[in-house]
């Protein structure tokens, strides 16, 4: 019996499309603050990011407006300065000590005045927000300005700056002049924003040890389309590079009296280690976060040496271990303990103190029967996401029994999962014991966040480190003495030259490599340095100098968190007095923001904390809360957005009609669409031409045709391009593998789709892995994580990779074959890969799809038309002509003729 077709009313949606059409209209009129010019300027010296940012608006407006200058900055920036500029008066922000600056508050609050203390936090960046407000016609500069000494990690130094305007701006530009006296040997840019048209906008010029970065879009470029005056920047523009490295492994830079000493040596073999994890498995791991647990850990097992030592301490109300010992890495043990791990569940309490205890236990008792390899470095990695509520709960005696039993031997490092977990908490207890917290946060990609970690910590390279130098020569210097030193990181010291010094600074670093005494000898001309800093524009100056205070703050507040109560004052005076002479807003400082007379006569700004309990990077306000997201990160805006509802939560019909004239409901409120046929493949019914119903609402499906698994364009064949459906082969495949492109592509098929694909690039040495659910993007032992229809453009050395709104995810280069994936949502939903530029493969090609490349032949027609046999390599396939959907431009595809062929 035929089932009846369903019949769907269409009025809804099209009351949402005129409803959103008058929305932006309005938005439009609304919006009478202008900006119409936004710079960004950022100089890297040497590592340090000085960074400008300037926005200038006009109100536009026959009445007083309210503008918001709102801007995202690293975390471990620190702002500087800002100011405005109203009718040629300039309102310096003033840098204070915190309770000064809370007093200023206190009493703002009395007068019944708006005093807001703006912050916020997210995973990288923090918010800095400033309003006030504008007469008619007057216009205001706004100018902010941060810094940060950019860190290594995985190989690499990266810059993140934010771009969000809200609106188009006539004038928009950003510069970032890197300068890296040793020379740049690896320069990359990614964006979350970028278009075909807004790439015309980027320039990229680079020598042996400078390189300039400009992205100035047009006006016609920022628009999403002709006839939108949205603009299409909001998200993320990053740049990574690394520099050269001279045998020694360290580079002494002199600027200005101040120098600085990067030590990063190439070369030296990986250290064995013994490593323990620890793993939360109560109750509130339940659901997502174990199972993201699961697969990380399984992940990280796998990526053991086999000199390495590891056992496993999971722990809810009771902490239990894996194995009775540490068990070397082989590949049974490793195999073993990836199914322990894949059965993990997570139920019951939590006891830290217990699991840790056992950790210790284990290292101690290995140690004491020396079956600790000599030379080897042992660490503990926690794994939690809440507080102790079972056994020991007093987290100031956890911390104290911890460091008792660790005693100076081992390196713990904490990882927090989520934010009910106290960070400062794990944050003191593995700063305690040489290593350093981090948090996971719960997210879609928090599995590849706990890879990411163990990356970092997985190759130690030497111990005991130590920095030496004249003690004639320096002074002032910055930490001198590290424990560990790991692969792809870089330790740096700072210092201030005494007057009297020689002509050439030396220096000598000393560690431990296995069983082995290292020692690095380094030195560097003070003339010669001096020279080179000096006159170059694309730098700022005695940049050094506030390098060594940054770093010299940075490492007393981690010196404050672990330190006793009779330490901790001295300390806390020593960073205040440098962050008000260096006016950096630190945890000691805040910055009083002042404003003409008779508006909120102040605002304070102060650097978050990351304490994990203020939610999920919430801005807040001093004494209240703004939800997140609540404001553009860069809006002058002439009203507040709504705060009640999350931004990704779409209104309710109901609500969204209310918003508008009765007028405009009146013709669309009657019209209804049938849409027939099974859901799967429906097909529209419109009204009557005669009908007042509007017409142009087009078919949301294709027609019952499906798209191929892969599209082969086949160069030098007159025929058409070959659609491969696959049915008969399940599992891991080898689709293709080309040793002279240095490409190879994989793909895992399980019963009628692929559950992922992955390509694999030799030069650079990228791997890019896709499934339904993301694109996962490695590149230096790092990953990161794109969501399908997540605009990316990537440009590294060698290669490029760009995904549009479509989701079509394209990875080309020149004289690479250019590889297409996509998430396809139409008829037979699934991963699909296509092939462009197909004659730049050698004749090396080869696997499941390469062999399409190789000795390929038709066989003359056959009696039917649409049947024709092709040849590959002496096997013989059918291929018989069929319609078919094209999904190589993005959905919703397009019909195709083409010949198919079954693998």
């Amino acid at each position: 019996m035929k089932t009846p077709a369903p019949t769907y009313t269409c009025s809804t949606v099209l009351i949402l499309l005129m409803l959103l059409a008058a929305l932006q209209a309005t938005t439009a009129r609304e919006n009478d603050i202008d900006i119409y010019s936004l710079t960004v300027d950022s100089k890297v010296s040497s590592r340090f990011a000085h960074t400008v940012v300037t926005s200038r608006v006009v109100n536009r407006a026959d009445t007083v407006k309210e503008a918001i200058f709102q801007m995202e900055l690293p975390k471990k920036a620190f702002i500087t300065n800002f100011s405005m500029i109203i009718d040629d008066v300039t309102y310096p922000g003033n840098i204070k000590e915190k309770a000064a600056a809370q007093e200023q508050y206190s009493r703002a609050v009395a007068r019944g005045q708006s005093a807001g203390l703006v912050k916020a936090t997210g995973r990288k960046m923090e918010q800095f927000q400033v309003s006030v407000s504008v007469a008619p016609a007057a216009k205001i500069t706004f100018e902010l300005v941060y810094e940060e000494l950019l860190k290594r990690q995985l190989g690499v130094y990266e810059l993140l700056l934010k771009v969000q305007p809200q609106q188009l701006v006539k004038h928009l530009q950003m510069d970032i002049h890197i300068f890296e006296p040793q020379g740049i040997s690896l320069l990359e840019t990614e964006s979350t924003f970028m278009t075909k048209e807004l790439a015309n906008a980027l320039t990229i010029s680079q020598n042996k040890t400078k390189a300039h970065i400009r992205f100035k879009p047009s006006l016609t470029q920022q628009q999403k389309s002709p006839e939108q005056q949205d603009t299409v920047l909001d998200g993320n523009f990053i740049v990574r590079y690394d520099v050269n490295r001279p045998v020694s492994g360290g580079s002494i830079q002199i600027e200005n009296g101040y120098f600085v000493h990067y030590f990063a040596p190439e070369g030296l073999p990986t250290m064995p280690k013994n490593v323990v994890f620890v793993i939360d498995k109560s109750g509130s791991m339940s659901g997502r976060k174990i199972q993201q647990t699961r697969e990380a850990l399984i992940k990280i097992l796998d990526d053991l040496r086999p000199n390495d030592q590891f056992n496993l301490v999971v722990f809810s109300k009771e902490a239990t271990q894996w194995k009775p010992s540490l068990v070397p890495a082989s590949a049974q043990n490793v195999k073993e303990a990836k199914s322990y791990a894949a059965s993990i569940q997570a139920l019951g309490g939590t006891n830290i103190n217990d699991a840790m205890m056992m950790a210790v236990k284990l290292l101690d008792s290995s140690n004491k029967e020396e079956l600790l390899p000599a030379g080897s470095v042992s660490l503990i990695i926690l794994l939690t996401d809440g507080d102790p509520t079972e056994g020991e709960t007093n987290p100031a005696k956890i911390q104290k029994n911890v460091r008792e039993a660790i005693y100076g031997q081992y390196s713990l490092f904490c990882l927090g999962f989520g934010f009910d977990v106290s960070y400062a908490f794990l944050e003191k207890m593995a700063l305690d014991n040489g290593g350093l917290a981090r948090r996971i946060y719960e997210d879609s990609d928090s599995a590849l966040q706990l890879q990411d970690f163990y990356q970092e910590v997985a190759n130690p390279l030497l111990t005991g480190v130590a920095f030496e130098y004249p003690s004639n020569a320096v002074e002032k210097v910055t930490q001198e003495n590290f424990r560990l030193f790991f692969k792809g990181s870089e330790m740096v010291v700072a210092g201030k030259l005494r007057d009297q010094s020689s002509d050439v600074l030396s220096a000598k670093v000393s560690g431990r490599v296995h069983k082995q005494n290292f020692t690095f000898q380094t030195e560097s001309n003070v003339a010669e340095q001096e020279e080179e800093f000096r006159s170059p524009k694309y730098i700022f100056h005695n940049f050094m100098e506030r390098l060594w205070a940054y770093l010299t703050i940075q490492q007393l507040l981690e010196q404050i968190i672990s330190a006793s109560d009779a330490e901790r004052p001295a300390l806390e005076n020593q960073a205040l007095s440098l962050s008000l002479n260096y006016s950096f807003v630190t945890p000691l400082t805040s910055m009083v923001v002042t404003k003409p007379e008779g508006q909120e006569q102040s605002q304070v700004a102060e650097k978050p904390k990351e304490d994990g309990r203020s939610g999920t990077g919430a801005a807040t306000l001093l004494g209240s809360r703004v939800p997140p997201n609540t404001f553009p990160s860069h809006s002058p805006a002439s009203r507040q957005r709504p705060q009640s509802r999350h931004p990704q939560t779409p209104r309710s019909p109901i609500s969204l009609m209310r918003k508008l004239k009765p007028g405009l409901l009146a013709p669309l409120i009657h019209c209804t669409y049938v849409v027939l046929g099974p859901p799967q493949h429906p097909t529209l019914s419109l009204p009557p031409a005669h009908s007042a119903c509007p017409r142009t609402f087009a078919p949301a499906f294709p027609a019952l045709i499906q798209a191929p698994h892969v599209i082969l364009p086949l160069p030098g064949q007159s025929m058409d391009q070959l659609c491969v459906d696959i049915r008969h082969s399940q599992g891991l495949m080898n689709l293709l593998l080309d040793p002279h492109q240095g490409v190879e592509v994989t793909g895992q098929f399980e019963k009628t789709q692929f559950s992922w694909i992955e390509v694999t690039f030799k030069n650079p040495q990228v791997q890019v892995r896709v499934s339904p659910e993301h694109v996962v993007v490695t590149r230096n032992q790092r990953s990161s994580a794109y969501k399908w229809k997540e605009t990316l453009f990537s440009v590294m050395p060698g290669l490029k990779m760009t995904m549009d709104k479509t989701g079509l995810l394209l990875l080309s280069g020149p004289e690479k074959v250019t590889i297409g994936l996509l998430s396809w949502e139409g008829s037979g939903v699934g991963l699909r890969l296509l092939l462009r530029d197909t004659d730049r493969f050698s004749s090396h090609i080869s696997g499941t799809l390469g062999q399409f490349y190789q000795d390929v032949l038709w066989k003359p027609p056959e009696a039917e038309d649409n049947k024709r046999t092709l040849r590959v390599q002496g096997t013989d396939h059918p291929a018989t002509r069929e319609l078919k959907l094209d999904y190589q431009e993005g959905p919703p595809g397009t019909e195709i003729s083409c010949w198919s062929v079954e693998l």
